[in-house]
């Protein structure tokens, strides 16, 4: 950053409170106060649970198509296309509220889903990658 820039930054910063309000932090929090920090209430963003990489579950997230925020993002509804594993999934929910999810393989669904969980889990912007690390093979040597 040049340091013209960085005078800028730490001149905000100093107006700002220590304790940043959650639509500035960026943080991973609930799906709602992440999708406030955009413009557009976050249609067009991609977001991730957090929890996807460290179950080992890479290139899944939701890529958001519209929202409705309330309490400036602490609560809301959020819908989108779900991308599972780099494959666009379309889920279907049946008469018998049985849920289905179709894999239309790499292209884009039509189709977009009502984002559930979004107070339950911590999200965040991006992508998921997989936080499993895996052991190496010990090294025999003669």
């Amino acid at each position: 950053m040049a340091p013209k820039a960085q005078a800028v930054a730490k001149a905000i910063q100093h107006f700002l409170p220590s304790k940043l309000p959650p639509t500035l932090s960026n943080t991973p929090s609930s799906l709602y106060q992440v999708l406030s920090r955009f413009p557009q209430d976050g249609v067009g963003q991609r977001v991730y649970q957090a929890r996807w990489g460290t179950k080992g579950f890479p290139d899944c997230y939701w890529e958001v198509t519209r929202t409705k925020l309330k309490l400036e993002g602490k609560h809301g509804k959020a819908w989108g296309r779900l991308v599972w594993k780099g494959a666009c999934v379309c889920i279907v929910v049946t008469r018998n509220f049985n849920v289905k999810l179709l894999v239309s393989g790499k292209r884009v669904s039509e189709d977009e889903a009502m984002i559930r969980g979004g107070l339950k889990y911590v999200w965040s912007t991006g992508t998921s990658a997989s936080g499993i690390i895996k052991p190496k093979a010990p090294s025999v040597s003669a």
